[in-house]
C-alpha cells in the first residue's frame, strides 16, 4: 500500500492533532464528535477499538498518507462480513490543506486493492451525503457505481441525512 498503511497505536497523537486542526472542515460530513475525540488520548481509544476489530478480522483500519508518509486523512474497511456475503464498507477523509491532491482517490485504489486481493472480499460498499461530490468522483473514478439512496442513512453533523449508496464489485469473483 503506497497511500495508506494499517494504522498503529503511535498514530494517536499525529491522528489527534490532524482532527483538531481539521475539526470545522469534517464537521459537515461527519457525526458529532466530543471533545475527548480530539485528543490523544481519545484517538488512542478510537485506535485501540478499531485494531481489535481488525484482529477480529471485522475491519482494517488505515490511515492516508501523502508521498512523504506524512499522515493526512483515514481509511477504514468496517463491518466486514464473510461467509456468503463476502462484503464490507469503506470511509474515508483527508484533511483539508491536502484536498483535492488525489490522496483519497490514491487511498480509495489501495484499499480495493487489499479488500479484494488479502482479504478476498467479493463487493465494496460507500455512502456519500448526496452533495458531497468530491467523494462521489473519488468513488467513481476506483469503479465504484451509485446503485441507490439511503433515506435518513446516518446521522452526519447532527442530524439524520439522506446518503448515495455506491459499490464495486471484485469481478474476478465472477
Amino acid at each position: 500500500m503506497g497511500a495508506c498503511r494499517l494504522i498503529t497505536p503511535d498514530d494517536a497523537p499525529a491522528l489527534a492533532e490532524l482532527l483538531r486542526v481539521n475539526r470545522d472542515f469534517l464537521a459537515p460530513w461527519e457525526p458529532v464528535r466530543g471533545d475527548d475525540y480530539f485528543t490523544p488520548a481519545g484517538q488512542a481509544e478510537v485506535i485501540r477499538h478499531a485494531l481489535a476489530s481488525h484482529h477480529q478480522g471485522t475491519a482494517f483500519p488505515c490511515v492516508i498518507v501523502d508521498g512523504s508518509h506524512r499522515m493526512v486523512g483515514r481509511i477504514t474497511l468496517s463491518g466486514i462480513v464473510r461467509g456468503p456475503f463476502q462484503s464490507c464498507s469503506v470511509g474515508y477523509w483527508v484533511g483539508a490543506a491536502d484536498n483535492g491532491r488525489g490522496l483519497a482517490s490514491a487511498a480509495v485504489r489501495d484499499i480495493i486493492a487489499v479488500a479484494f486481493g488479502e482479504l478476498a472480499l467479493h463487493r465494496i460498499q460507500a455512502e456519500t451525503l448526496l452533495h458531497n461530490y468530491a467523494s462521489q468522483r473519488v468513488l467513481e473514478r476506483n469503479g465504484f457505481v451509485r446503485f441507490g439512496l439511503a433515506p435518513a442513512y446516518l446521522n452526519i453533523a447532527g442530524r439524520w441525512q439522506d446518503h448515495l449508496v455506491y459499490q464495486v464489485l471484485n469481478t474476478a469473483m465472477r
